[in-house]
């Protein structure tokens, strides 16, 4: 008997995912419970495990986008099938299967006039300013609602490929020595995030810088017995996520975000830590972050960056989120101004420890400085609150008995 393994579903608003990389070989013999493919999806990538023995027939290749609930793949039962290290490269697909299942026409189709009048006036104008169909618009407002900026992201990721302003642009015309690969679902969804948040919302950033001799005098002192009594190793990140979840219980705006008219304030703190991997920025969560000792913190961080690294983040790992730290210190970055992570109204920047010259009572001393950036929406937060929260992070990092050091 032949068994159809289906794309999965990996998400409410996914309708395709991208077949990442074939674990076993065209006709060769599976057991159940062997892992077959890695699917990857806009957010995360998943394994696809046998659920049958028998022989493999795969219909699908590496790189190819498929529609979800698609059949990529079937396991016949009745067939014992090769070794595996004879069985060859994938044949091509069928001709009925060349073409993705997810392919569209080749021109964007009209928006139907029923499907216009549920759009406010400013999405409508969007909307067929730039001849998209809103059905195929991932709404983020509240209900699934379209906003303008969801019309905006979705021509910038390429949606629109009909739109006349995308019709204007000079074509790219390859050259010897370019080399032309399709983008991954990961990078296409960073980039449509990235210019979403740079749309909707009114990103503003600044600055501060803390002097990290304190926090390294108290690492220094315990980060041995630390190793030693918890397994994991005591790092700056414990350090600065304990100094903003006690500062966004300070500062609520901070931590909050905007849904439609309405502002959501967590009396949580979901901290998104962002990741820097071969395939892209990912930011899983480090949940309930505020009621977490220092143990907890590390060990949550660890095994999140351990698993974006080997591609094993689930949906649930990168949903939600309240507030995000990102370091751009561990590549040696001086200073920059962070994204915000839509819906997410506040990002912290981390950046190098540098020994600079600064005044201390009166006196010029070398200090282990760091320059520190928060970028948030101004719609919600005012100045003085941003500007608030950072001095407050500043003041817990220079003085971290404060911060309620458990370890020590």
């Amino acid at each position: 008997m032949k068994h159809e393994i289906l794309a999965p579903l990996v998400g409410e608003s996914i309708t395709e995912v991208s077949i990442l990389k074939w674990s076993k070989q065209n006709g060769q013999a599976v057991k159940s419970g062997d892992v077959l493919l890695e699917i990857e999806s806009d957010k995360a990538t998943v394994e696809i495990v046998a659920e049958h023995s028998g022989a493999l027939t795969i219909l699908k290749n590496d790189g190819e986008r498929v529609a979800v609930k698609s059949v990529i793949a079937f396991i016949d039962d009745s067939v014992a099938g090769t070794a595996g290290a004879s069985a060859g490269k994938t044949p091509p697909p069928p001709p009925s299967a060349s073409r993705p299942a997810s392919a569209t026409p080749a021109s964007t189709p009209q928006a139907a006039p029923a499907a216009l009048d549920s759009l406010s006036p400013a999405v409508r104008k969007a909307v067929v300013e730039a001849n998209v169909n809103p059905a195929q618009i991932q709404g983020t407002g509240k209900d699934g609602r379209i906003l303008k900026g969801d019309v905006m992201a979705f021509i910038a990721s390429g949606g629109a490929k009909s739109a006349p302003t995308a019709s204007r642009l000079p074509a790219v015309n390859d050259k010897p020595g370019d080399r032309r690969v399709p983008m991954p679902s990961i990078r296409k969804r960073i980039a449509e995030r990235l210019v979403f948040a740079q749309h909707t919302a009114a990103i503003l950033t600044t600055f501060n810088e803390v002097d990290m001799k304190p926090v390294q005098d108290v690492r220094a002192k315990h980060k041995d017995a630390f190793e030693k009594k918890y397994g994991v190793k005591l790092s700056f990140m414990s350090f600065f996520t304990r100094a903003c979840t006690l500062a966004l219980k300070e500062l609520p705006a901070v931590n909050a975000s905007i849904d439609g008219s309405d502002i959501v304030y967590h009396d949580y703190a979901d901290i998104g830590v962002a990741v820097g991997t071969e395939r892209g920025l990912v930011v899983p969560v480090v949940r309930g972050a505020d009621k977490l000792d220092f143990a907890g913190i590390e060990k949550g961080i660890g095994e999140l960056a351990l698993k974006a690294r080997n591609n094993k983040l689930s949906i649930a790992d990168m949903s939600g989120g309240t507030f995000t730290i990102s370091n751009g210190g561990t590549y040696g970055s001086l200073l920059s101004t962070p994204i915000l992570n839509p819906p997410q109204s506040g990002i912290l920047g981390m950046h190098k420890i540098m020994d600079r010259p600064i005044a201390i009572n009166g006196k010029v001393e070398i200090r282990p400085m760091m320059y520190l950036a928060l970028s948030y929406d101004h719609r919600i937060i005012d100045g003085k609150e941003a500007v608030t929260f950072l001095v407050r992070v500043k003041e817990l990092l220079e003085n971290p008995e404060k911060l309620g050091l458990d370890f020590a």
